[in-house]
């Protein structure tokens, strides 16, 4: 087959292929490839993991431990016939030893039942870190994707002014032609519409900022196609007179944060117990197995081992009586731990009510300001066209005109900008009441 046959067969086979990397990604894509590729997400499960391993070696530490040992010795010079007790010099004996020996605490101040606990509360407070920097991960995705949103309305609105500009141009290219408005009118309105022309490559700039901060934050790599989707956000701006903040903090209570600051309190209580189990008394059992065997007596190996057997067992009692005052010491530090963790779940409480308390106004704040924005866009609306026809007979000069647009302009950011920062507050809104961050 010729090779002019075989190309248009392989770009067939290729484009299929490169066409699904080529799609925009929605918010919830980005948050999902986030939490399943953030190095810091994938460290947080590592530490979850590390904790599942704690609580299962704690739950084997109920189990008995067992140790074997064997030993094998020589000897010169004098030593015992083990035979008939008589001193022997200079000759070579050899002697061999077994043991198997198991114990097992008993009681000790149920420090293994409250050190597993603990370790159990512990793997709790790993996941939900994990669930936490997830949840961050997620609303700084959120606010970077809304980022750059607003990056390309401003850029549309601004390819609008330009293209606004250029009709503008060409309208008074052909007055000036006609004499009916004067030569530096017309270089004026040019001299808008390069800062336009300026104005459309700083917005774009801006969106490839926007997207570059938003590819950086989902670990992407650079040259892979990336771009976003941009639904429509009208349908979820209506009218907004604030949440009730009491009504948004109890909601909140089961997020990480205070959810993780309850269980450390829990903890706290845990080691506590742990420490004073140390001051009780502990009750082992231990039981052990040996034999021994010498060449020095007439018996084989085997012979020696059977007859030489030695089973025991024993049960200890240890009470601690002093111990350089390190036993009290950890109880009261134990102590003070519980208060530190109970004043670290206050904070974490008082300091998540002020959050839901900004966030809130913030929204109202943003709300009133994108009602007066849709104002000021009308009235700059209406100013700007009865400059522009003022303009296109000649009655105003292109000064005027040009403050006219810049001002459109500039209203027009302020209502996007004020839109975009209601719409992020409204979904910080949604996270305190554990709804799923979508668009």
């Amino acid at each position: 087959m010729k090779i002019t046959n075989i190309l248009p067969v392989l770009f067939l086979l290729y484009v299929p292929i490169q066409l699904p990397a080529q799609k925009s990604w929605s918010l919830e894509e980005c948050i999902k490839y986030a939490w399943d590729n953030n190095l810091m997400v994938k460290q947080k499960e590592i530490s979850v993991n590390q904790s599942n391993n704690n609580v299962f070696q704690s739950k084997m530490d109920y189990l008995p431990s067992m140790n074997a040992s064997v030993s094998h010795s020589m000897n010169w010079g004098r030593s015992v016939n083990m035979q008939d007790l008589q001193i022997v010099e200079n000759k070579l004996s050899q002697s061999m030893s077994a043991s198997l020996n198991a114990s097992l605490t008993l009681f000790e101040g149920l420090q293994k039942t409250n050190n597993l606990k603990s370790k159990e509360v512990l793997l709790q407070i790993s996941e939900l870190e994990v669930k936490r920097t997830k949840n961050q991960l997620a609303l700084q995705i959120s606010k970077n994707y809304l980022e750059v949103m607003l990056a390309k309305e401003i850029l549309k609105s601004a390819d609008q002014s330009l293209a606004s500009v250029e009709e503008q141009v060409k309208r008074t290219e052909k007055l000036v032609d006609a004499g009916s408005v004067a030569y530096s009118s017309l270089l004026e309105i040019q001299s808008q519409l390069a800062t336009e022309r300026v104005q459309v490559v700083s917005a774009k700039n801006q969106v490839n900022s926007a997207l570059l901060t938003l590819r950086q934050l989902l670990d992407l790599s650079y040259d892979t196609h990336f771009d976003i989707l941009t639904p429509d956000l009208g349908v979820m701006i209506s009218e907004f007179d604030g949440e009730s903040v009491d009504s948004l903090y109890e909601l909140s209570r089961d997020l990480p944060e205070i959810q993780s600051a309850l269980l450390n309190q829990k903890n706290s209580k845990l080691q506590l117990s742990v420490a004073k189990g140390a001051s009780y008394p502990s009750v082992s059992f231990s039981a052990g197995y040996g034999t021994y065997y010498s060449d020095q007596r007439e018996e084989t190996m085997m012979d020696q081992f059977n007859e030489n057997r030695n089973p025991s067992i024993s049960f200890g009692l240890r009470i601690p009586i002093f111990n350089n005052w390190q036993t009290n010491t950890a109880i009261r530090n134990a102590h003070l731990n519980v208060k530190s963790a109970e004043i670290d779940l206050k904070t974490a409480e008082q300091t998540l009510f002020k959050e839901i308390q900004q966030a809130n106004n913030d929204a109202i704040a943003y709300f009133e300001k994108y009602k007066a924005s849709i104002e000021n866009v009308k009235s700059m609306e209406e100013s700007f066209r009865y400059v522009q026809q003022k303009f296109e007979i000649g009655v105003l000069n292109a000064t005027d005109y040009t403050v006219a647009k810049t001002n459109l302009f500039k209203a027009m950011s302020d209502l996007l900008q004020a839109k975009y920062q209601f719409v992020f507050q409204l979904k910080v809104l949604d996270y305190y009441k554990g709804i799923p961050i979508t668009l």
